[in-house]
């Protein structure tokens, strides 16, 4: 028997692009009880950060990060660089913080406080008040251009660039006096670095809150992809109650769905059209989500108004829908080994660094041993030896500073001057200690163990060891 031949047809090669571009998401407007809460966030935090550079206290910035003066001006506190241990204390705190409340919640962070959410949520608002919401949105951006095109979306970038430049005058007011920022732009003087700053920040602002939005939250943030080590099957998370709501389909009002063989889902799609990054969630939890809770407020007034049960979309945990759980039930879930753990590591943390903050020293004290005259005799038959004292001034208000010494017989202390240090402020002063030749005659040649201890006029001391050098 012969073999069969199958005929190869030729065809002509087709090009396909590795590379789609995205499809604009028109996010709907929404209103309720979680909706209530983002925007109360978005007021709270937007508050903090525009409202901080300008309040005082003492005189002094509440919120300063003066790089040239290497001063830090923190809600009444005056930090160092030598206190940068309190930077690190609190950036680990903010890791154990969202460790803990992702290993409980989700996403709460990115969904409720996140800088692109908040932007986000306010370069929205400004979309919506403008150009209407997401059917208005969509049939503007299909006309062809014309005055009122141009008119709605030049108004809205105007409106997005103002936001944009006075978010970037607020960040750089954290780093130089805002009131003299202001009065630098009122008067055309502002520094090269300045404006390129508030132009960068801004720009940036614009940028990942008009233009890229979700792209930030989906492809360049990395929480989303290691969200997933820190949750679990018993973590409260958006989800879409499949047992009650599938099948999916439509029906008129007051008829049974249960009837039609129907879940409670009309498959209005409401829960997709006011999702930021444009998922479904009725597909199951994806690393897109960031935990808003639109879909939720979307969803509830739906079933208002088909006269279903609130809860098709809600906070629950996977294993909770599953199994059918009761909230109580799910909630006692949460206290599980991860959450524990995740919950004493952080209080220990925060206990440390909030003790360290209340022992921290007044002011800062070192003390140089004058290494040209290790040691001398004096006239009057005392051995000295001299040092050179530098306090930092922590506190807002001026100090004056007293010595004493003490760890030899006889042993006495005298400033060159007296030591005024300004708020904040650094200042030296040479340091004379003496004692008796007859006190250490059994000591020639040796350098003893000494200690200093400076007191500020409102009674506060800090002690210092020296060694004090015998001369043969």
């Amino acid at each position: 028997m012969a073999p069969r031949v199958i005929p190869i047809e030729k065809a002509e090669p087709e090009l396909v692009s590795l590379y789609q571009k995205q499809a604009k998401i028109y996010p709907r407007a929404v209103s309720g009880w979680f909706a209530t809460w983002r925007w109360t966030l978005v007021w709270l935090t937007q508050l903090i950060f525009y409202g901080l550079p300008w309040l005082q206290w003492n005189g002094q910035p509440l919120m300063l990060f003066d790089l040239d003066a290497r001063r830090f001006h923190v809600l009444g506190l005056t930090l160092f660089p030598q206190d940068f241990i309190y930077l690190t204390a609190l950036l680990v705190i903010s890791a154990l913080a969202l460790f803990f409340f992702t290993a409980v919640a989700g996403r709460l962070w990115c969904g409720y406080a996140c800088p692109q959410t908040v932007y986000t949520e306010i370069f929205l608002w400004l979309e919506h008040r403008i150009e209407g919401d997401r059917q208005a949105r969509m049939r503007l951006d299909k006309q062809s251009w014309g005055a009122e095109k141009l008119l709605r979306k030049g108004g809205k970038h105007a409106a997005w660039i103002a936001v944009s430049l006075f978010t970037g005058f607020s960040f750089v007011g954290y780093f130089t006096p805002v009131r003299t920022l202001a009065q630098e732009f009122a008067t055309l003087t502002v520094g090269p670095w300045e404006l390129f700053w508030v132009l960068f920040y801004g720009a940036a602002t614009y940028g990942n809150a008009g233009w890229m939005r979700e792209q930030i939250c989906k492809y360049m943030c990395p929480y989303a992809r290691f969200q997933s080590a820190l949750i679990d099957r018993d973590s409260m998370v958006i989800a879409y109650d499949h047992v009650r709501g599938d099948p999916r389909g439509s029906r008129k009002r007051g008829i049974d769905a249960r009837a039609l063989g129907l879940g409670d889902c009309v498959d209005c799609t409401l829960c997709v059209q006011v999702c930021p990054t444009g998922i479904d969630i009725r597909d199951g939890l994806q690393n897109e989500c960031i935990g808003c809770a639109a879909c939720i407020d979307a969803c509830n007034q739906v079933m208002d108004r088909v006269g279903s049960p609130r809860g098709l979309i809600r906070y629950a945990t996977e294993n909770g829908v599953a199994e059918r759980l009761t909230r109580s039930q799910m909630l006692r879930r949460l206290w599980r080994p991860r959450v524990l753990a995740y919950g004493a590591i952080l209080l220990a943390v925060a206990i440390g660094f909030v003790a360290s903050l209340a022992l921290r020293s007044p002011f800062h004290l070192d003390v140089v041993k004058d290494r040209g005259s290790l040691g001398r005799l004096l006239e009057d038959g005392r051995v000295e030896n001299t040092y050179r004292v530098h306090v930092l001034n922590t506190d807002a208000l001026p100090r004056r500073f007293t010595v004493a010494a003490q760890g030899l017989p006889g042993l006495q202390a005298r400033w060159q001057a007296p030591l005024q240090v300004g708020g904040t402020e650094r200042a030296s002063v040479t340091l004379y200690l003496s004692v008796p030749a007859e006190a250490v005659q059994d000591r020639l040649g040796q350098a003893q163990p000494v200690v200093l201890e400076v007191t500020r006029d409102d009674g506060v001391a800090v002690r210092a060891p020296a060694s004090f050098y015998v001369p043969r």
